[in-house]
């Protein structure tokens, strides 16, 4: 395990080399095939489980991986705590910091998960921010090894709303691991420069492309795999109506999947879909989709980083 992973955080994949996400991914495929080993790696440990926002992989994927190793997750919502209610982040962060191992934040400002990371000294995981959602791009550089075998030259194209967590971390990991990524999306919707730059410097590095369009026909030819999210993340239901006549024609349905040219291209999909709107279900529920692969692995690739920040793999 290499020693620079030992008592970091995880707030994006930003901040770690593509070597450590590869050991990452790797002790992923691991814990995976082990998961009925009886292995009681985290025995006495303890992790909190901050929750702004509802769940139902992440809390259920940190619960789990936790616990059916020995651990003991507890969560916390903020009907519990005082998060930057009463007490602020910074002496919550102290308080758990005494009393936990580790600690998952979901919420809405990845300053609040900075902010624990910096005050509590331990580990902490980010479950989803506003700004990135890590945990779940490993799942998802794990599905695709494990439908294409490899991450190196396969084509990722991400249709929809272009400038959400998912959408920016899937445009950090996969330019650091060398998969091409396209991103199709209305102008309104498209990602920031600073991400797309970024994304690009890392590209460079490991040999892939990124590219940003709104030809959402032109962006899919020879996909090996097309991923969408919800039109409306967490706290913008307000806007679903206006991004549902906006996003349209990006859905996701067979005729896209059919303009890849390929009758190998995979679907996939962060999940909770909202079928007949980014996606039909004929696609998300037919054989070509992953997404429920993609659900299952957010339990061991979380499982991993926690395994290799709390030095026990």
């Amino acid at each position: 395990m290499p020693a620079s992973l030992k008592g970091r955080s995880l707030i994006t994949l930003r901040d770690f080399s593509r070597e450590e996400i590869r050991y990452l991914l790797d002790l992923s495929h691991r814990v995976k095939k082990e998961k009925h080993s009886g292995k009681e790696r985290f025995k006495g440990l303890t992790i909190a489980l901050l929750f702004e926002k509802r769940s139902t992989r992440t809390r259920c994927a940190f619960e789990t991986a936790f616990g059916e190793e020995g651990g003991h997750p507890v969560f916390l919502s903020n009907a519990d705590i005082q998060l930057g209610a009463k007490e602020s982040i910074e002496d919550t962060a102290r308080v758990l910091g005494r009393m936990f191992d580790c600690i998952q934040f979901r919420g809405f400002k990845t300053s609040n998960a900075l902010a624990l990371a910096e005050y509590s000294g331990v580990p902490v995981y980010n479950g989803l921010t506003d700004d990135f959602h890590p945990t779940q791009i490993l799942a998802d550089l794990m599905t695709v090894e494990e439908s294409k075998g490899r991450l190196e030259g396969v084509k990722l194209v991400y249709v929809g709303d272009g400038r959400n967590n998912v959408a920016n971390s899937l445009m950090i990991g996969c330019s650091k691991m060398g998969t091409d990524i396209t991103v199709a999306s209305p102008h309104s919707l498209l990602p920031s420069e600073n991400i797309v730059t970024m994304s690009r410097e890392f590209a460079e590095k490991s040999g892939s492309l990124v590219e940003i369009t709104t030809d959402v026909k032109k962006a899919v030819k020879d996909a090996d795999v097309i991923y969408t999210d919800v039109w409306a993340s967490m706290g913008e239901e307000d806007k679903l109506a206006e991004r549902v006549k906006l996003l349209k024609p990006y859905q996701v349905n067979s005729t896209l999947m059919e303009s890849t040219g390929k009758d190998n291209t995979v679907f996939m999909h962060c999940l909770p879909a909202v079928k007949g709107n980014e996606v039909t279900a004929e696609v998300v529920d037919g054989s070509r989709s992953e997404a429920w692969n993609q659900a299952e692995n957010r339990k061991h690739t979380i499982k991993a980083v926690m395994l290799a920040t709390l030095g026990l793999e």
